[in-house]
């Protein structure tokens, strides 16, 4: 399992882009999504992120997603991006 050592974040607060922090914490995974399609799209968009840190093989991450429109493959590669950051020292 791959850990996170510091906070990271990876996007951008802009139309159709996602700002994606990562923390870590003591054990398990933890989502908070802000997004204006949540009542639409929110479970789907919250497993994807959970799906995507769990294939990284991290354990031990809150992240948090400020979604704005983005496409989940912009989500995914905000938070393969923010993982990564968080990763090294």
């Amino acid at each position: 399992m791959a850990q996170l050592v510091k906070a990271a974040q990876a996007g951008f607060d802009e139309k159709n882009d996602a700002l994606v922090t990562v923390e870590p914490i003591a054990s398990g995974i933890e989502i908070e999504l802000t997004s204006k399609v949540i009542r639409q799209y929110g479970e789907q968009i919250k497993a994807l992120i959970l799906k995507t840190v769990q294939d990284a093989g991290f354990d031990g991450v809150k992240v948090t997603v400020q979604d704005k429109n983005a496409w989940d493959y912009t989500i995914k590669a905000r938070v393969l991006g923010a993982l990564e950051r968080g990763s090294k020292a």
